[in-house]
């Protein structure tokens, strides 16, 4: 018994050995290389993520490109900014943003920030006439984000109309709210959903009305004829008399 068992244990031995054996070996994967740095046509090399004015942009854009993804930053201000940075900062329009080393990248900052002091007219800016300090100013980025909602803070405060609209989440501007605009349940929906169920609850009423009377009618009509009649010849039982005044 005890061979048989050696026999036993040996042969599964060598048939876990030959399974393993058989198995292939899994090649492994090659490991990748680095990225190679992107090098532009004047062969210097362009940084993959650039941070300017508070937003991560793509170091591929050209320079116009960038100042217009820029918050607080249009088309037309875009275009009179990248030209002024292009003589103040020695690039032209091919340059990409990711090009620029960290004192241009703060000079084309510092120009979005203070546009007034290269040249470029108050009538461009977006905060003309400033209701505290009434002077004009360009605001850009987050600092754009904060003054929109101290104005509409002033505005609740104030409560005017437009704080008003604020406060109720409404359109603001006169626009037309019956097809847009509508939060919460639809109007029409809840319309329908509440004539749909006065008209049930009518329906019910009035079948429930006509099946009383239908039961009332046929209880009178049993009353009558079960009644006691008065025997023939007798007089009516004379009204007792009133008490004199």
């Amino acid at each position: 018994m005890a061979e048989k068992q050696e026999e036993k244990s040996g042969s599964f031995k060598g048939k876990k050995q030959d399974k393993q054996q058989e198995k292939p070996v899994q090649a492994r994967r090659p490991q990748q290389a680095p990225p190679k740095a992107l090098i532009s046509p004047t062969g210097k090399e362009v940084r993959g993520i650039v941070r300017l004015a508070g937003r991560d942009l793509v170091g591929t854009l050209p320079i116009r490109r960038a100042i217009i993804s820029v918050k607080g930053i249009g088309l037309n201000l875009g275009s009179v900014v990248s030209k002024i940075a292009y003589s103040q900062i020695g690039i032209n329009e091919n340059t990409m943003v990711g090009e620029l080393t960290e004192e241009q990248t703060d000079k084309l900052e510092h120009i979005l920030r203070n546009p007034g002091e290269y040249g470029i007219p108050s009538r461009m800016f977006n905060r003309q006439r400033d209701m505290f300090t009434g002077s004009d100013v360009h605001y850009i980025g987050s600092d754009l984000v904060y003054v929109v909602k101290q104005d509409i803070d002033h505005e609740k405060d104030s409560y005017t109309w437009k704080g008003y609209r604020h406060t109720y989440g409404q359109k603001v501007r006169g626009q037309r709210t019956r097809s847009t605009g509508r939060t919460g349940m639809t109007v029409g929906v809840l319309r329908k959903a509440v004539l749909a169920k006065a008209g049930a609850a009518a329906t019910a009423q009035t079948g429930a009305a006509a099946q009383a009377a239908g039961t009332a009618a046929p209880a009178a009509a049993g009353a009558k004829a079960t009644a006691p009649k008065a025997p023939v010849g007798t007089k009516p039982a004379a009204k007792p008399a009133e008490a004199k005044k």
